[in-house]
């Protein structure tokens, strides 16, 4: 009787719990994000002309070819040597042919040195092909990727890692694929880095412990999320417009699982999806505390699933002619 009595008493307690999960998260969440904007981080910096300027919005009509968002926190360190590699292969892509680009390097409320860093790039390729934006407050890489993305001019969309560790000429193999899939840009799709081909590679370097948070956070993205990807978490991500002003302006997590959330609605609005290997290696200096970073994004996770499937998030479920 007693052990009956501790699992009605445990199921009672859960049953509780889920209950007063779905009261409060239908009270302090709404269906589609609330996203606020500080006058500064509406405007951009010239350095050549002294002056500010208005960042356009991703509503208008596109004016070049390619937007590479990058997201920095403090990245005064790692920030040059992404940004030479990443400016190399533009400069020379754009003298090829007619491809035309631009960087926007948003800095997510840095302490350090990082806007004196992006504001001397901008000064040396103008802001027609490099804009800085500095967040007022840390918002989380989420938050940071989604201003740029909102800010941006190009018909395809490109966010990457301020730490360089995706060799970032390999945005070639992801532009091809993408072209594939779809016949313009005007269609939704999303092409993405993947590291899942380098995952042995990685077991053997890292500890048993770091191993088990790896799977158990690969299984808890299947079970709550995303099913078609193998690798969310590559900081390398290629969008045609559409799909980014879809994905962006209904994303509410803005920090380290916010690419789960946005796949996860890419599958709900059945957006194509490709992943693309990539070269990739670890770069110190990683903001990313194992065990309580990852316990975070696993709470983030459930939280996702839940307030999606609570009806407290809501998204356009009618799938988008492609």
């Amino acid at each position: 009787m007693s052990l009956l009595c501790i699992l009605f008493t445990g199921l009672a307690i859960l049953i509780a719990f889920i209950l007063v999960l779905f009261v409060v998260q239908r009270l302090v969440t709404t269906p589609l994000p609330i996203i606020k904007r500080h006058k500064k981080e509406q405007r951009y910096f010239d350095p050549v002309i002294v002056s500010d300027a208005e960042f356009p919005s991703i509503e208008e009509e596109p004016s070049l070819d390619l937007s590479v968002i990058i997201p920095a926190f403090n990245e005064e360190k790692r920030l040059p040597i992404m940004l030479d590699e990443c400016l190399e292969f533009l400069e020379e892509k754009s003298k090829e042919s007619s491809f035309t680009y631009e960087v926007i390097v948003v800095s997510d409320g840095s302490s350090d040195g990082t806007i004196s860093v992006a504001l001397q790039y901008s000064e040396r390729h103008t802001t027609d092909k490099f804009r800085v934006m500095e967040l007022i407050e840390n918002r989380g890489k989420g938050g940071a990727v989604r201003m740029g993305m909102l800010s941006a001019r190009g018909r395809h969309l490109l966010f990457a890692d301020a730490d360089g560790a995706t060799k970032f000429s390999d945005y070639g193999k992801l532009d091809v694929t993408l072209r594939d899939i779809t016949k313009n840009w005007q269609e939704d799709a999303i092409v993405i880095g993947s590291r899942a081909h380098l995952e042995e590679e990685a077991i053997a370097s890292r500890s048993l412990f770091r191993t088990f948070l790896m799977y158990g956070f690969h299984f808890l993205v299947w079970l709550f999320a995303v099913r078609s990807v193998r690798d969310t978490q590559c900081g390398f991500k290629l969008l045609t417009r559409p799909a980014a002003r879809k994905l962006f302006n209904i994303l509410h997590v803005e920090r380290w699982a916010f690419d789960v959330e946005l796949l996860y609605i890419a599958e709900r609005l059945n957006i194509p999806i490709r992943e693309v290997a990539v070269n990739w290696k670890e770069i110190e200096g990683s903001k990313l505390t194992p065990f309580w970073s990852w316990l975070q994004m696993g709470v983030d996770l459930f939280l996702i699933w839940f307030r999606y499937t609570i009806g407290a998030w809501r998204v356009d479920l009618k799938p988008h002619s492609n």
